[in-house]
């Protein structure tokens, strides 16, 4: 079973900051369509590793974005998705 973070947001242009922040932190971040299980925003989330959640809630409440959805944590198992909002 494979976990990943997720941040998604309303907004493109936000997707792509909060991924370039968190690279800068260190994280290993990349662009990903948002899966259908939150299916709001703008179609594109940020995945990172999910052991990097709490570096990732650091990043943004040093730098809020205002047009966060959520934190997700999404396990893949046995061929589907399951994803539930992260407890920050």
């Amino acid at each position: 079973m494979e976990s990943y973070g997720i941040a998604a947001f309303r907004s493109r242009q936000a997707v792509l900051r909060f991924e370039e922040m968190l690279r800068r932190a260190g994280v290993r971040a990349q662009v990903i369509t948002t899966p259908r299980a939150v299916s709001l925003g703008c179609g594109l989330s940020v995945r990172f590793p999910v052991q990097d959640m709490p570096v990732a809630a650091q990043v943004y409440r040093a730098n809020p974005l205002h047009n966060l959805i959520g934190f997700y944590i999404a396990r893949e198992q046995g061929g589907s998705l399951q994803v539930s909002p992260a407890p920050l």
